[in-house]
């Protein structure tokens, strides 16, 4: 697995998201102010309505810009078998079914890039996984997790 390739799939993802949130904002913005949305009596919110959607929609433009940006900063560094996990590792971790793969990032936490989902290190597994490195085990809610791999 090239963690640099990882790191370019999410930069994809995150700018084709970014796309289609500008795409709404602009639209969610017309909307609001159209003058077919201007309110026909004290009881009509279609105005106000259409002024909180664009609203939330350039907040949630504004956080893939930041998130982009974070991501396209990222020192992204090779940890070898004596690092702990930080910001940048692709941590890999076994449970006694299965395998999963997480790369720590500093935003865009649940975005998900093949078979690795991006978490940050101020979620709970985040935190659970931050200081770690190859052959520590990690309390999860099932049982324990075995860091197999902090790349």
């Amino acid at each position: 697995m090239n963690k640099q390739d990882i790191l370019s799939q999410i930069i994809d993802s995150l700018r084709a998201e970014l796309d289609t949130c500008l795409n709404a904002a602009k639209a969610a913005s017309s909307a609001a102010t159209d003058p077919d949305s201007k309110a026909e009596n004290k009881y009509d919110t279609r105005s106000l309505e259409a002024s909180y959607l664009a609203r939330g929609q350039a907040f949630r433009v504004g956080e893939l810009q930041d998130a982009v940006h974070a991501f396209e900063t990222l020192n992204v560094r090779r940890f070898d078998e004596t690092d702990v996990a930080g910001l940048g590792a692709l941590v890999t971790l076994k449970t006694e079914s299965e395998e999963s793969h997480y790369f720590l990032g500093p935003a865009a936490g649940g975005t998900e890039v093949h078979d690795v989902m991006v978490i940050t290190p101020g979620s709970p597994l985040g935190q659970k996984l931050m200081g770690r490195k190859a052959g520590d085990k990690v309390p999860m809610p099932g049982g324990q997790a075995l860091v197999v791999a902090v790349q």
